[in-house]
C-alpha cells in the first residue's frame, strides 16, 4: 500500500442541543496517497459531517469531540488539523485539501463571473500573481475540466449543471491539493453528464495524482471509481474494504442490505454496476454470472 496523505483515528462530532445528536462516533480510517476512497451510506448517517469536520468547516452547536486527524505532507513532519487556527487553517485550505461542496447549482456566487471566482483563491493564495498569470491559470483549469476559457466571463446562471459542477472541480484543483475531498459531486445531474464527470475526475486523479474521498449514498458509483470503500451508517464505519472485496464478500450485515437494495434492471445478479467499473474483475464477475445463469436455461 502507498504511504498515507490523512490519517483520521477516534474522530467524533457531536451536534449540541437540549438533546445531544451523537453525528460522528469515532471514525478512524487512512487515506493512501493517491487513492480513491468511497464513503457510503444513507443520508443522515454522517458522511458530510465527517467531511467537514475533517476540513474544520463545521460551525455551532457542531463540534469535535473526541479523536484527530494527521496530514502527512510529501515532505516535512505531520500536521495535526487541530492545531491549525487562523491565517495557517485559511492557507492550509485548498492548498493541501480542497473540497467540492454537494450542489454545484447552490456553491457558486450567482452575481460574480466565473472568472473573478477562480481568481479569488489565487488572490489570497498566490497574492505573489500579476492579473495576466491568474487570468491565464484560470483558463488553464476550465480546459482541463472540459470547459472552454471563453466561458469563463459567464455568470453561473448561464452555465448548465454538468458546466457549474465542472467549474467546482476546477476550483478544488486550483492550488494542486493532495487531497479532495468531493461530497455527492454528482447530485442533480442527469446520467449522461454523471458519467462524463466521473470520467473527469477517474482522468484527473490518474495525472495529477492527488487522493479522493468520494461520498455518496450511491454504491454502485463507488464500485466503479474507488479503491477501497467505507460503508458508514448512524455516524460510524461499519466496514471498510477494497471495492471488489466489498461487493463479492460483504462482512457487515448492513453492507449485504445496502448491496440488494439496489434494484436491477435485467434481474441478474450484479447488473447495477455499470460499464467501466475501476476494478475489471467486477465486469468480468459479471460476464460469469450471466454466463453460468445462460447455461441453466
Amino acid at each position: 500500500m502507498k504511504p498515507p496523505v490523512l490519517t483520521v483515528e477516534n474522530f467524533s462530532v457531536d451536534y449540541l442541543g437540549t438533546h445531544t445528536t451523537h453525528a460522528v462516533k469515532e471514525v478512524g480510517f487512512t487515506l493512501a496517497r493517491g487513492e480513491v476512497l468511497g464513503l457510503a451510506g444513507e443520508s443522515g448517517c454522517g458522511k458530510s459531517t465527517l467531511a467537514y469536520g475533517l476540513t474544520r468547516l463545521l460551525k455551532p452547536p457542531a463540534l469535535i469531540t473526541s479523536g484527530r486527524a494527521t496530514f502527512h505532507p510529501g515532505t516535512g513532519d505531520p500536521i495535526d488539523l487541530a492545531s491549525l487556527n487562523g491565517d495557517e487553517l485559511r492557507r492550509f485550505r485548498w492548498d493541501k485539501i480542497s473540497m467540492v461542496f454537494q450542489g454545484a447549482m447552490n456553491s457558486l456566487n450567482p452575481v460574480i463571473s466565473i472568472r473573478a471566482q477562480i481568481e479569488d483563491i489565487f488572490t489570497t493564495h498566490r497574492p505573489q500573481m500579476r492579473r495576466p498569470e491568474r487570468e491565464k491559470a484560470v483558463g488553464d483549469l476550465l480546459e482541463r475540466v472540459g470547459v472552454d476559457r471563453n466561458r469563463m466571463r459567464a455568470y453561473p446562471h448561464e452555465l448548465s449543471g454538468g458546466m457549474r459542477q465542472r467549474v467546482m472541480i476546477a476550483m478544488a484543483m486550483a492550488l494542486d491539493p493532495q487531497i479532495m475531498i468531493m461530497d455527492e459531486p454528482t447530485t442533480a445531474l442527469d446520467v449522461v453528464v454523471q458519467r462524463e464527470i466521473l470520467d473527469e475526475i477517474t482522468r484527473l486523479r490518474t495525472e495529477l495524482g492527488f487522493a479522493v474521498i468520494f461520498i455518496t449514498h450511491d454504491l454502485p458509483l463507488l464500485l466503479e471509481v474507488a479503491d477501497r470503500i467505507a460503508v458508514m451508517r448512524s455516524g460510524q464505519i461499519v466496514e471498510i474494504q477494497d471495492a471488489y472485496d466489498l461487493y463479492t464478500t460483504p462482512q457487515h450485515e448492513y453492507t449485504k442490505r445496502l448491496l440488494a437494495s439496489f434494484p436491477s434492471l435485467t434481474g441478474e445478479r450484479g447488473d447495477f454496476i455499470r460499464t467501466g467499473a475501476s476494478d475489471a474483475r467486477l465486469g468480468q464477475l459479471e460476464e460469469t454470472d450471466q454466463d453460468a445463469e445462460g447455461a441453466l436455461q
